[in-house]
């Protein structure tokens, strides 16, 4: 690639754009890392990797200068959570999620210490909507167990939280400027829903108050995903 192409594809990656990893290997990842190219600098690496070598490959991503988002999800007594978030802040990576319950959230806060990792607490899961929340016994709608969370991850001192496109401009009015709204189900106009339940375009999510947006299928089961991250970061350059 010539030097004046490269300079291109570098300034096109936005880093409020995240790809999440969603594969069953650490080789499946790299050569989706290495499709994508310098479209992306950020990447989500989630539960499925987790459970083989997704440590070792977030320490190679680091290394190779991208941001690094750990979607592990932790939830367990407080100690345990505090241990975990305390080893994951040695790793250099970015974000961590933690369930948003009050003492889980504090103990990865105090867990992190001094480091510069990010503790985002989950909302909502974007995938359940109000009959599944009632379902599982909550008398609150989405909305209103996502307002109730957010307020209780300021509390904890967490740095944001992972919410719908559709509670990102609650997120944003509730923990400020420089709150980190992480927002999962965004879903371009040309892509497939999927099992996302509350999804929005990146521009929608942008304009709502994200700060980051999660975008996964539209761009890794494309036939090109080097072109179809370029197109979702030119989407999101719209928003400024």
């Amino acid at each position: 690639m010539a030097a004046a192409a490269l300079a291109e594809t570098h300034a096109a990656a936005d880093p409020r754009l995240i790809v999440p990893l969603d594969v069953p290997t650490a080789d499946e990842a790299r050569a989706m890392v290495a499709a994508l190219g310098e479209a992306v600098s950020f990447y989500k690496v989630g539960l499925e990797l987790f459970a083989t070598d997704g440590m070792a490959l977030a320490r190679e991503l680091k290394g190779q200068g991208k941001q690094v988002f750990l979607d592990w999800k932790l939830h367990d007594i407080p100690t345990t959570v505090q241990r975990a978030a305390a080893a994951i802040a040695q790793s250099g990576c970015d974000f961590i999620t933690v369930h948003g319950e009050p003492q889980v959230m504090a103990a990865a806060v105090r867990g992190r210490g001094a480091s510069s990792l990010k503790i985002l607490a989950v909302t909502v899961l974007t995938s359940l909507t109000d009959e599944d929340l009632a379902e599982m016994g909550y008398a609150d709608k989405a909305r209103a167990l996502v307002e109730r969370r957010i307020h209780q991850a300021i509390a904890a001192g967490c740095d944001g939280v992972i919410a719908s496109p559709h509670e990102a401009a609650l997120a944003r009015a509730l923990g400020g400027r420089d709150f980190l709204v992480v927002t999962p189900g965004v879903r371009p106009d040309w892509s497939a829903k999927n099992d996302q339940a509350r999804a929005a375009t990146p521009l929608d999510a942008l304009k709502a108050g994200a700060s980051h947006i999660v975008c996964g299928r539209p761009i890794t089961a494309a036939n090109d995903p080097h072109a179809a991250a370029l197109r979702v970061a030119a989407e999101m350059a719209q928003a400024g």
